[in-house]
């Protein structure tokens, strides 16, 4: 026979409500924490693997489904269950506590298969998150009705995962980061494990060794808070071969900027976003095609382009009036404004009084804005994922075009035309089902190889007579030859990307993973 034991109380007399009050409190707190933990390895495989929309979704899949396995196996739980909680909410924040660490330093030290460490670390504290609730409500029934004991434990559960659903995304992951994340609530968890060793102190003889654990998993997860920075930078450097001279993490992404003598490089969540030896080809060669064209152009839009080397080139042009970027992270318009050896690579064009910088949602700001523009530079990141993906819709590109005056021109980057060959060509027929009069074109830059974009208009776009001097790549006479494709890079026919479909991302995933294989 288990000793299922609570608390001591004279027969048909309900014991002090400070106790049962005290558990609901800790359901509470352990509901956040089994949330929090689902969101941080979430989060985790979306920030390592990409593709946030598959990730979360089997990540939470397989959460729920450990959850699932572990109120079955409750039932198999004897015992002191006060006890069994305790050792239950030691071993969850300890866990659950160090996965995104050890998870991050697997990943950056590439050691063994990373998606099998991942699931297993999922289905380890799922399973024990979902021992919780159900010895919560073993340990209350003989206090509380069952109805009213269904009832209260699941309104403050599911009240937990309200608060944490919306501090994650607001504050804990922008701010304390997806390790310090999860420390925190391993931390909180080991609370509720003290908590109740001071509350059922009567009826836990020899306790000692608890004492001892609680103890050491306080220690162990404050020691964690306190070094999860340096870990974070050490694994952090595993992942460049350069010397990482600037690394933050912004509400938005993680900036790393990396040096080799001459060479500096920029990395947004992992992926090069550029390199000092050859950025400038791909800057001239998104710019001055469709700049060059326009002797009448005075008021510019970029949207993205945060590097401000976009700008940098815009300004070449005399007759330029304004310029307005508008890029969503000012953790990267500051940095490329403030630190010397940035503004010396885009020659400090963001502090250029005819520059106005705008940190805002491109897609949000163009809803809300009526300015018109002669030349629209529109340089996002890749389609890696659904957020990024309705950037490049027909609905996006029907709200550009209303921005656009009269002969204005819009340039898109639009990826490799070699290593994603459907994917640039599904631009191509996204800006044309919007309404646009599309030019193609490609241009070599060693750091990408072969890279794409896509001039457009509400007419057909022609080519520059001239470029403004100080060119190190385009000439007028070698233009010509960047809109013609090679077999391997030739147009493709494919459906347009839009908005409730994105099969743009899905493309790009299959073929950068196919050619990165």
């Amino acid at each position: 026979m288990t000793d299922e034991v609570v608390m001591p109380a004279a027969e048909g007399v309900r014991p002090p409500a400070r106790l049962q009050h005290a558990l609901l409190a800790s359901v509470f707190v352990i509901a956040s924490c089994g949330l929090a933990y689902e969101l941080v390895a979430a989060a985790l495989a979306s920030y390592l693997l990409g593709d946030s929309i598959t990730q979360f979704s089997t990540i939470i899949g397989a959460y729920l489904f450990a959850m699932g396995l572990g109120s079955w196996l409750s039932r198999y739980v004897g015992g002191n269950l006060v006890r069994r909680f305790i050792q239950i909410e030691l071993a969850v924040g300890v866990l659950g506590g160090f996965a995104a660490v050890g998870l991050f330093l697997a990943f950056a030290a590439q050691t063994g298969p990373f998606r099998v460490l991942l699931y297993l670390a999922v289905l380890a504290v799922g399973t024990l998150v979902g021992l919780e609730i159900p010895l919560v409500m073993r340990i209350l029934k003989r206090e509380v009705a069952f109805k009213e004991l269904v009832s209260r434990v699941l309104a403050v559960d599911y009240l937990g995962a309200l608060a944490v659903s919306l501090l994650f995304p607001l504050i804990l992951a922008p701010y304390l980061g997806l390790m310090r994340t999860g420390l925190l609530f391993g931390l909180l968890n080991v609370g509720v494990a003290v908590w109740a060793l001071l509350l059922f102190r009567d009826q836990l003889p020899r306790s000692g060794g608890l004492r001892l654990a609680a103890g050491a998993s306080v220690l162990l997860l404050l020691g964690g808070l306190g070094v999860a920075g340096k870990v974070s930078d050490m694994a952090e450097s595993w992942l460049y071969t350069d010397e990482v001279i600037h690394m933050e993490s912004s509400p938005y992404q993680r900036i790393v900027v990396t040096r080799w003598r001459d060479d500096i490089r920029l990395f947004l969540n992992q992926n090069l976003q550029f390199s000092s030896r050859d950025e400038y080809r791909y800057h001239e060669a998104l710019v001055h095609p469709g700049l060059g064209a326009l002797p009448g152009a005075r008021r510019i839009l970029v949207l993205g382009g945060g590097d401000g080397f976009a700008v940098r080139e815009i300004l070449r042009y005399p007759q330029i009036q304004s310029v307005t970027l508008v890029d969503l992270d000012p953790a990267m318009t500051r940095l490329f404004s403030t630190a010397p050896l940035l503004t010396q690579l885009n020659g400090n064009a963001l502090k250029d009084p005819r520059v106005s910088v705008i940190n805002a949602d491109a897609a949000i700001w163009l809803e809300e804005n009526g300015e018109v523009f002669d030349f629209v530079v529109v340089d996002f990141p890749d389609p890696s994922n659904f957020a990024l993906g309705k950037l490049y819709s027909t609905g996006f590109y029907r709200l550009l075009e209303r921005h656009l005056a009269p002969g204005g021109r819009v340039v898109i980057q639009s990826t490799s035309p070699y290593y994603a060959r459907r994917s640039f060509w599904t631009i191509v027929a996204t800006l044309e089902a919007a309404g646009f009069q599309t030019a193609p074109y490609h241009a070599l830059v060693p750091s990408f190889g072969e890279w794409g974009y896509v001039l457009a208009g509400r007419e057909p776009p022609g080519l520059p007579s001239a470029y403004p001097e100080g060119l190190r790549f385009l000439t007028v006479a070698g233009t010509g030859d960047l809109f013609h494709f090679p077999a391997d890079m030739a147009c493709l026919p494919m459906a347009p990307n839009r908005l409730n479909e994105q099969s743009l991302v899905r493309l790009f995933e299959q073929e950068w993973h196919g050619a990165a294989r």
